[in-house]
């Protein structure tokens, strides 16, 4: 008996081993619905970081640089909990209630009057790049 365990008695580990049998034996995936499968993995090496140019190099998109990335980040995080679209008096008191430093108070101050839709939009209108394409 030594597939018995002493966890369960005898009889339900008879009962989950017959309710497994189909799962042992049949050397497939046993789930009806495709996307519960485990996606499959390659053991291919990735390709080389040097052959796809400076923007995958420094982790940026392309259309992007690192000082952009670092910028739009910097003011998302400043913008967190702000509600679209909002003007630029709205950005500007929800960055000074939060404590953002005064340069990037005043650097909000200079947006155009209209709406923005996003953080996106905000960080293209104070002069970061924009991506030329989302992964």
């Amino acid at each position: 008996m030594p597939d018995q365990s002493d966890k369960h008695g005898p009889k339900l580990d008879d009962e989950i081993g017959h309710e497994t049998r189909g799962m042992v034996r049949g050397g497939h995936p046993t789930h009806a619905e495709e996307f519960r499968e485990t996606e499959p993995f390659s053991n291919d090496h990735p390709a080389d970081p040097a052959a796809l140019g400076a923007h995958a190099r420094e982790g940026s998109p392309p259309g992007m640089s690192a000082r952009d990335v670092a910028g739009r980040s910097a003011l998302a995080r400043m913008l967190t909990g702000v509600r679209y679209p909002a003007r630029p008096n709205e950005l500007v008191r929800h960055a000074a209630e939060g404590g953002a430093p005064d340069d990037a108070v005043e650097l909000l101050r200079t947006l155009p009057k209209r709406e923005y839709e996003n953080v996106a939009d905000v960080a293209e209108q104070l002069g970061y790049g924009r991506e030329e394409r989302r992964y």
